[in-house]
Formats: structure tokens, sequence, C-alpha cells
């Protein structure tokens, strides 16, 4: 994931969605990908940037365990080949491709390097991004303002802008973007990410409608927040209670748990959702 930006842990700052997680490893069955029966996205050639950990690690590794072949993408190249070493010994198959998000030549590579690879592309999660800094609207730093919205609303626009044309050659598919509670909601702090999230879903739903009748689907995910080393390792645990505290359900959520809504998204199953945004929140955005 994209990180350059690592904010200042305040609780009362804390952007939602806001996921990294470099130790974790998403706890497969102890069997082979490799099955004679027919999985969720067999054959399928998928695409997940920020991917070298977190939301986006969670949904590589269970997207080859589908049967997809995933390009792992990561400005982090390091655990970036550590979930394709962890998805091939599996039995999966993937490939590595670095790129930041927020360059469109990286997003116009990332895309000829799948289709070279897996000769097509039938599904993009545009899940990179950063969470920035925190500050009053009013003395928001125009640099940081800058790169939130390069990674996180341009880089989504970037990587539909290159993998809608190799969707729609490959026959069709869907993109499912990566947005958060924060598109729908504000908070204090953190007008950046809000912005940028907000537009990532207005910008999924007008491809949703230009894509709705040429075979591709597009929608988006609002995750919560969601467990992370960046949470347990810079709040105390009143903080943490806290947080936890804001969860009708009485907890946060998993990245594992974001990814099982990405491959429903992803796959045949959701065949007439276009347009979409599903939160996955444990009611946070129902109160």
């Amino acid at each position: 994931m994209q990180q350059d930006l690592v904010p200042v842990i305040i609780f009362s700052k804390l952007p939602a969605c806001f996921s990294i997680n470099h130790s974790s490893r998403r706890q497969l069955v102890n069997t082979s990908f490799k099955s004679t029966t027919m999985k969720t996205l067999d054959k399928k050639v998928a695409i997940v940037t920020g991917a070298g950990s977190g939301i986006g690690q969670a949904i590589a590794e269970l997207f080859a365990s589908e049967g997809a072949r995933v390009v792992v993408s990561d400005i982090d190249a390091t655990h970036g080949e550590s979930v394709v070493a962890a998805i091939k010994a599996k039995g999966g198959e993937a490939i590595f491709v670095k790129a930041d998000t927020s360059m469109p030549g990286d997003s116009k590579a990332l895309v000829e390097q799948t289709v070279k690879a897996f000769g097509g592309l039938h599904i993009a999660v545009n899940n990179a991004g950063i969470g920035g800094p925190q500050a009053l609207t009013g003395e928001y730093p125009i640099d940081g303002w800058d790169k939130v919205i390069g990674i996180n609303l341009s880089g989504v626009f970037y990587g539909m802008r290159y993998q809608l044309p190799a969707i729609l050659t490959s026959g069709g598919g869907n993109v499912v973007n990566m947005a958060s509670i924060l598109g729908k909601v504000g908070t204090k702090f953190s007008a950046a990410y809000a912005a940028a999230k907000h537009g990532v879903i207005g910008l999924t739903e007008a491809a949703a409608l230009e894509y709705a009748d040429k075979n591709i689907r597009v929608n988006s995910i609002g995750p919560g927040y969601i467990t992370t080393p960046l949470l347990t390792k810079n709040l105390n645990e009143a903080q943490m209670k806290a947080l936890v505290g804001l969860h009708p359900m009485g907890r946060l959520g998993k990245s594992e748990e974001v990814a099982e809504l990405a491959l429903w998204l992803a796959s045949d199953k959701a065949s007439f959702v276009t347009g979409s945004y599903y939160n996955v929140d444990g009611g946070y955005l129902a109160q």
C-alpha cells in the first residue's frame, strides 16, 4: 500500500479504511489452491492495487484461492513479492508489478504487463490509498492535499482509464473501487481523505452507467475501521476500546471480511449489480 504520509495517530482524527498490515497474512486452509472443481474466479485475470498489505493483500490471496490469476501491485516491492510468494506456495498463480497509482504511466504499464503475462484482464480492484495529514481544512497543507487526491482519487481514475479498455477487449468483467465509510459521511481533520473517497463513489457511478451495456460492472466498497497494525501499534487500550464503541457490532472489522465482499462483487454471483456502494462497517453508517 502506498503510505508515504502515515498520519499521526490521534484517535479523534483517525481516517476510516486506512489499512496497513505488513505482518499478518490471511490464514487460508492448509490445502493447495489447485482443485478439480470449478472455482468462483476460475481462469479470470485480476489486478489488485495496494496488494502488499492489509485489505489488498487479503483480496489478492482470496482471489487466487478462488482460481484467479492475480497481478499483485504495490509501491512496496518487498511486501508485494512476499504476497506473490505466499500465493504461489499454495499453488496459485500470481506476479508482482510495482506501480505508483498516482502516476498515469504506471497505471498504463501495469495493465500492459498484465495483458502480456496472462493474455487479458477481467477484474480490477483499485485499492491503493493513503490516510494523509490531519489538519483543519483552513490549515490543510497543499502538498498533502495533492498527494491524497493524487493517490486516493486520481489513482482510481488512472487505473480505470487503462483497465476498462483492456477488460472490454477481454470480453467484459468488472471493477471494484475501494472507497470508505468516509465516502458517505465526513470527519474532522481529514478533508482530503473524505473528499477523495466521496469522489471515488461518484466516479464509480459514472463509469458504471457508461459501461453497463458493455458487459462491464463497476462497484465500490466502503470499509469502516479495520483492524491492522496501524491501530494496534499506535492506539492505547482506552483508545481502541472507544473506537470499537463506535461500531454497533462492538468490534472492528477484519481485512478478510472486506475481501469476501470484493470476491462476491467480482464474481458472476453479482451479475446484476453495478453502480452500487456497499459499506462493510459493523453498522457504523446506520447510526
